[in-house]
């Protein structure tokens, strides 16, 4: 595997994100599921105490996902936004695109994969869209190739 295939690719606020994620789940989470435990561990034999699995499950899956964020941290690299030239697209800028075929304005942020959250209109970098964006200056054409066939937008702002 390649150094920048290693490497996680993050806004500062997706980084903020994370941090905040992982100080919860090992200074807030934790302590509510050894509390769980505790008092599921009271109900007496474990074997049938679905209380106490149902605990120790959770805790399994928050302690996988406080090592994979602990690993994302140590391969973060955050994107300083205010150095980079707004003139084309890049991780951490915003876009208004304009869907060519039905006028409609949409709104983007580029992120890291990490990041990505649709529902929040926030794209990645490496997605098909993401791709496309990238590098492009106000005025441009992009198409993208989507199962129901290619999309076109203009690009009409790009934000910092």
């Amino acid at each position: 595997m390649s150094k920048d295939r290693e490497e996680i690719i993050l806004t500062q606020e997706g980084l903020a994100q994370l941090e905040a994620e992982l100080d919860d789940l090992k200074y807030v989470k934790r302590k509510e599921l050894a509390a769980r435990i505790k008092l599921a561990i009271s109900y007496g034999d474990l074997k049938e105490n679905s209380e106490y699995h149902s605990a120790k499950n959770d805790q399994s899956f928050m302690e996988t996902r406080i090592i994979i964020l602990e690993k994302m941290l140590k391969k973060a690299r955050v994107i300083d936004v205010e150095a980079l030239d707004t003139s084309r697209v890049n991780i951490g800028f915003t876009v208004i695109l304009n869907d060519v075929e039905f006028a409609e304005k949409l709104e983007y942020k580029i992120v890291g994969t990490e990041e990505a959250d649709v529902a929040s209109n926030k794209i990645s970098y490496e997605s098909p869209l993401g791709k496309e964006l990238m590098g492009k200056e106000v005025g441009s054409i992009i198409s993208v190739n989507a199962p129901m066939g290619i999309i076109k937008y203009e690009l009409l702002e790009i934000k910092a």
